[in-house]
């Protein structure tokens, strides 16, 4: 799973859950994998992610990568900075783990990069 995806997912669905967001991640396994960068699909992502659930999933794995707490201003135009999000968004792939909803404490696996999110009948 990609941080990329990490930070548009909820468990708001979730009976009893008003907003289920930002997921906790637990990581038990991660891989690293180059994918060509794409500068412009980076700049144009940005303004669409939730900055500090990046910021933070990102360290809750250990893949920070110096990411700013705060979105640097005219990010587009920081080709470094790019790279950096760049690599974090989609170059890094929780493998195995689990994602805790922050409200009720249920927990999502995640197994060969794909977080399992199917609610059983009950918690619907």
């Amino acid at each position: 799973m990609k941080l990329l995806t990490h930070n548009m997912l909820t468990s708001k669905c979730m009976k009893g859950v008003n907003i289920g967001y930002p997921l906790k991640i637990k990581a038990v396994d991660l891989k690293e994998s180059e994918v060509d960068f794409n500068p412009d699909f980076i700049s144009r992502i940005i303004p669409k992610l939730d900055w500090n659930v990046l910021v933070s999933a990102a360290s809750s794995i250990g893949k920070n990568e110096n990411l700013p707490e705060d979105l640097l201003p005219e990010y587009e135009k920081n080709t470094e900075f790019l790279k950096r999000v760049h690599h974090v968004l989609l170059e890094v792939d929780v493998v195995n783990g689990e994602l805790i909803c922050p409200e009720s404490g249920r927990k999502f696996p995640i197994n060969n990069g794909i977080p399992n999110m199917i609610l059983n009948e009950d918690e619907v």
